[in-house]
Formats: structure tokens, C-alpha cells, sequence
């Protein structure tokens, strides 16, 4: 019955979204060819019939949210498990959905990485404890039992950011502050360098736009002259 719901579900989303999960599933089969990827239209499926009708603050169906968080994770190279749980991630938050439901038309590895995104979004950090930013950051880092967990949170901190632009400022400040506190330093410390930097960057737009334009501008200007020296240091090697 539910998957019949389903099927409904995907039918009446807006075509833009179909393709975007067409795009998903084209480049998860480049990265991983003959990869069986039911598992991955069942969860889109699951998902949408789920969150239904939600919108985001953006306008957009909410699905849109949990599907570019699968994207960032696809381009990151993760396993399927992984783009699973970024689409199913908020059911459980956001939905009347329960643990025991995905883990008995996922299984136990999926709803354990879900229930671990659930319970690190559920963590409160104040900005006012600055000083305790480390021990957070250690924290968060002791419970998760799935590496798959975090790299799901900090895909989804990283979608948040990017459409960051229709909350109101005061909101957007204490976002961004967390952001940069918290998860831009974890990314760096599991090694991811693109990630840690857009985090980074996209919090100190909302933090402090000035000194952001004038470091854009700054390395825009270095842009040119950079590129000319690395070509010519090139041409020497060569």
C-alpha cells in the first residue's frame, strides 16, 4: 500500500525534481556501473510521499532539500547506503515517520545512519559558549558510530548554507556562526578541504559581508596575474 502511495507521491512532483533524481542515479551508475539502484528509487519514493506537501522557506517542495544533500554526497564519491540516508534524513524529524519504519523497509544500516543524523540535529550548541566549541566538535565526533553519519550532517549543513539567503538575518547569523564554529572544522578534520573552504566561505558572507567582498575581490584581482605565473612555472618544467 505504501509503495503504491509512493509511486503517486513521485507523480505528482514538479518535473524539475524527477530529473534531478534522474541526474543522481546517472551519476551514481558512472561512478559504480552494474550498482542495483532499487534501493535508491525506493528511498526517493519513500521520501517523497513523506514530506508531501512541505515547502521550504526557499518555496520549493521540501524534497528539493534531501536530494541536493544526496547530490553533494554523489559528488564526494560515497556508496549508495550514504545517498540513501541523505534522502530519508529528515523523514524522522520532519514527518510522523518512526526509526522502526526504516529499518524495516531499509534495514538496520540505513536506519541506524538516519537515526544518527536525527539525534546530532536534535544537539543544541550555544554560540555564547565559544570556549566549548572544541569539546561540541569532540562530542559530535564521539557519537557517531558511522563515519557515513557526519558526512551526511555536514553535506546537509553545507545545502542549508547555500540556500541560507531566505531566512531572516538573526537567524542566518546564528547559522552561519555554528557553522564556522563547529562544522567547517570537522569537514577539515575528516580531510575534506572544498568542503571545509565553501563552508567557510559562505558563513563569512552572512558574518561579516564586507570583509567577505573585499577578500573575493582581493583574490579576483590576484586571479590573473597567479594564473599567468603557475602557466609560465609550467612552461619551465615542461
Amino acid at each position: 500500500m505504501a509503495t503504491h502511495h509512493a509511486h503517486t507521491a513521485t507523480a505528482s512532483l514538479p518535473p524539475g525534481l524527477l530529473a534531478r533524481f534522474d541526474e543522481l542515479k546517472a551519476v551514481l551508475r558512472a561512478q559504480r556501473p552494474g550498482e542495483d539502484t532499487a534501493i535508491l528509487d525506493k528511498a526517493f519514493e519513500f521520501a517523497a510521499e513523506r514530506h508531501g506537501p512541505q515547502i521550504r522557506k526557499s518555496g520549493e517542495p521540501y524534497l528539493a532539500h534531501p536530494l541536493e544533500v544526496a547530490h553533494i554526497l554523489a559528488s564526494l564519491q560515497l556508496d549508495i547506503t550514504s545517498l540513501v540516508v541523505a534522502l530519508l534524513h529528515d523523514t524522522i524529524e520532519d514527518t510522523p515517520t518512526t526509526i522502526e519504519e526504516i529499518r524495516q523497509q531499509f534495514g538496520p544500516e540505513v536506519s541506524r545512519c538516519v537515526d544518527g543524523v536525527t539525534k546530532l540535529g536534535r544537539l543544541a550548541f550555544s554560540t555564547a559558549e565559544d570556549r566549548q566549541a572544541e569539546t561540541f566538535r569532540k562530542m559530535l565526533l564521539a557519537m557517531v558510530e558511522d563515519t557515513r553519519v557526519i558526512l551526511v550532517k555536514l553535506a546537509d549543513r553545507l545545502h542549508n548554507m547555500r540556500t541560507l539567503g531566505h531566512l531572516a538575518p538573526e537567524r542566518q547569523r546564528d547559522i552561519a556562526s555554528v557553522t564556522l564554529e563547529i562544522y567547517a572544522p570537522i569537514a577539515l578534520r575528516l580531510g575534506m578541504g572544498k568542503m571545509r573552504s565553501e563552508l567557510e566561505d559562505l558563513a563569512l558572507s552572512y558574518l561579516d559581508s564586507k570583509a567577505y567582498q573585499e577578500i573575493t575581490h582581493y583574490i579576483e584581482s590576484r586571479r590573473e596575474s597567479s594564473e599567468s605565473f603557475l602557466a609560465q612555472i609550467k612552461r619551465d618544467i615542461q
